[in-house]
């Protein structure tokens, strides 16, 4: 039986994807009618893109034509995922010898390198840098046909493990915690109308003795306000609005973080919103709009760390519902625009700090707890002590 041969460029691409894939954490993008080049990304690296072109490119012309391409393929990819700046590592394994790397376009981020052989990589400073094992980890005792499977296999396996993450974390599970607090804050609403006598405005009175939302109070030691008030409204459209939010947004959030990482966002949002409006407002405050502003502060982050998923529904969709609800804000009165900001802000740190499942760091989340404190650290002495 004649023994199949694989080609010495057909062997360097695949020493090249699996230690991208495998080594790097790179995923394979999937862009239609683009032939004999293989795009990678990983956002959390230097070079977010890498790109192994197969294609033959014999002269200049035909490389700057491949450079055009490349860079409105870069700009899409920017929009998706929302990132301001993509350096992109692009491989060439069939380069002419006319062909001249200089006309690369350094100053839109793009790197060019000729690669005729995996040790080829050593002559440059950066890839040492930025990828310093991809020589030693592409040094395989196996040859030829085995080797060529044992490459396929790494790299089956290695997308196999991501596929089934990524299914772990999007699949839709149970909303308990979401349909809890729902049922919350529809009693307290029911409650609070039978003792007003009245569901479409509340009294101001029923409302504070429920535990409504008061800088003097809170001050002379009704800390529980800072919570009680977050599960409780002015009246029927207060509550609408709200609860219409918290039951789109809430089950996709608790299904993203865990019902444990939910829990604490939620309450912590609410929190931070009303000690941010403990600095600008001195009435009566209720809602439930703070922790909601939280939980979008929170899908924001998560968005950001899955954005290759969620990168077209955070532009058109997340980002946008956040800044138009905060200048409905402004422009419609006796809203408490401080308790949006500080639920805001309260989700979004308090999320860097609880981690996002099978992304963040340690680091990140180090780094989270002490945006965290030093943020109410800031809320609690502007809130008590005034600056």
């Amino acid at each position: 039986m004649q023994e199949l041969t694989i080609k010495k460029e057909d062997e360097l691409i695949m020493k090249l994807l699996h230690y991208f894939i495998t080594e790097q954490g790179y995923n394979p993008i999937v862009l239609y009618g683009v032939k004999n080049e293989i795009w990678l990304e990983n956002l959390e690296s230097e070079y977010k893109i890498v790109r192994i072109v197969s294609n033959y490119i014999h002269n200049n012309e035909q490389f700057k034509f491949d450079l055009f391409k490349t860079k409105r393929i870069m700009h899409k990819i920017k929009l998706k995922t929302l990132s301001f700046r993509v350096n992109s590592l692009n491989l060439f394994v069939n380069l002419g010898d006319n062909v001249h790397l200089e006309e690369c376009d350094y100053s839109n981020n793009i790197t060019c390198i000729k690669v005729n052989n995996i040790k080829d990589l050593n002559k440059y400073d950066f890839i040492k840098k930025y990828f310093p094992s991809i020589t030693k980890e592409n040094d395989y005792k196996e040859k030829g046909f085995q080797l060529f499977m044992k490459l396929t296999e790494d790299i089956n396996s290695k997308n196999e493990r991501e596929a089934k993450k990524a299914e772990d974390v999007f699949r839709m599970k149970t909303p308990i915690v979401t349909y809890i607090l729902l049922a919350i804050n529809i009693l307290a609403y029911l409650l609070t109308g039978m003792l007003s006598g009245n569901y479409f405005n509340m009294d101001s009175l029923v409302l504070y003795n429920m535990g409504a939302m008061n800088t003097d109070a809170v001050l002379q030691g009704e800390y529980y306000r800072l919570i009680t008030s977050a599960f409780l409204h002015g009246g029927i459209f207060h509550i609408l609005f709200n609860m219409y939010a918290l039951y789109i947004i809430g089950p996709q959030l608790e299904s993203f973080l865990g019902k444990g990482r939910y829990i604490i966002v939620y309450l912590f949002s609410a929190l931070a919103g009303n000690l941010l409006s403990m600095l600008f407002t001195s009435g009566i405050s209720v809602g439930a709009s703070g922790a909601i502003f939280g939980l979008l502060g929170s899908l924001l982050y998560f968005g950001y760390h899955y954005r290759v998923y969620l990168g077209t529904v955070m532009r058109s969709q997340i980002i946008p519902l956040i800044i138009i609800n905060l200048l409905l804000g402004f422009m419609i009165a006796n809203v408490d625009v401080a308790a949006h900001f500080g639920g805001l802000l309260g989700g979004l740190f308090i999320t860097i700090a609880l981690g996002i499942k099978y992304k963040s760091t340690k680091i990140e989340m180090i780094n989270g707890w002490i945006v965290t404190l030093i943020f109410v650290a800031f809320l609690i002495y502007g809130a008590f002590i005034g600056f």
